[in-house]
């Protein structure tokens, strides 16, 4: 069979995408991960990844200035770990999210779906939710303002949190230019690495531009280096850039 000159570069790039498609397979405790980032990602470098508050070990937060929400206060005083491709994005694409499961049913006989059965069903989610590449330290109000938003340039030039310059609107989350590239080489990495999880074309386009416009920095090399260490899966994305970037 003959194969023509534009169908070798096809299957090159099918063959590369494959093998750098290895995800987190040693991990499916979010609550595991949780403490691994803590205790040995992110010892030394304790600060959030939005707004760039730093927190001690005791999870105390030096909010930036002006920082206010008129709900979720308690929140706004500790760290929780924000998956940045949030776990709906890619939580819908098992059928125990959409669906549910036999299995998934409450002590009072009730039928449940959505996050819940997914973790108690699916390992290969539980995975995917545990993944530390895709988990960052946030506020606490943050996170929960942000929930489960896509983001995207917004018209408003108002922060929503004093002089960090996080701004949500409409379910729409535009985060500061500090923090863009991390997010979309996070975004990236995901689709790159899990069959299950696809980007918009107006999603993946914005992350192309941001990944170029906010280049690596050492301590995300590092961060990337640390995860793999502990989860045995490579970031490639990262670790392109860092290479690129003699970093």
């Amino acid at each position: 069979m003959k194969v023509s000159h534009l169908a070798i570069p096809v299957l090159l790039l099918s063959c590369s995408t494959s093998a750098f498609s290895a995800g987190n397979t040693t991990n499916d405790s979010f609550n595991k991960a949780k403490k691994m980032l803590e205790r040995s990602v992110y010892h030394d470098h304790r600060v959030t990844l939005y707004c760039a508050a730093p927190f001690d070990s005791k999870k105390n937060i030096d909010l930036p200035d002006g920082f206010s929400t008129p709900k979720h206060k308690k929140r706004a005083q500790r760290v929780e770990w924000e998956h940045v491709v949030p776990a709906q994005n890619f939580g819908q694409s098992f059928i125990e999210w959409r669906e549910g499961h036999e299995k998934c049913v409450s002590s009072k006989g009730k039928s449940f779906k959505g996050r819940k059965c997914a973790e108690k069903i699916n390992k290969e989610y539980r995975y995917m939710q545990s993944d530390m590449h895709n988990l960052f330290p946030a506020i606490g109000a943050v996170n929960a303002t942000r929930s489960n938003y896509n983001f995207a340039m917004l018209p408003s030039e108002n922060s929503d949190f004093g002089s960090c310059d996080m701004r949500i609107d409409n379910q729409k989350a535009q985060p500061p230019i500090a923090s863009r590239g991390r997010i979309a080489r996070t975004y990236m990495y995901m689709e790159a690495t899990y069959p299950k999880y696809r980007m918009s074309s107006q999603q993946r386009k914005l992350m192309l531009a941001w990944d170029k416009q906010d280049p690596v920095s050492k301590w995300e090399c590092k961060r990337s280096k640390r995860i793999e260490k502990l989860q045995g899966n490579a970031n490639t994305i990262v670790n392109s850039r860092c290479s690129s970037a003699g970093l």
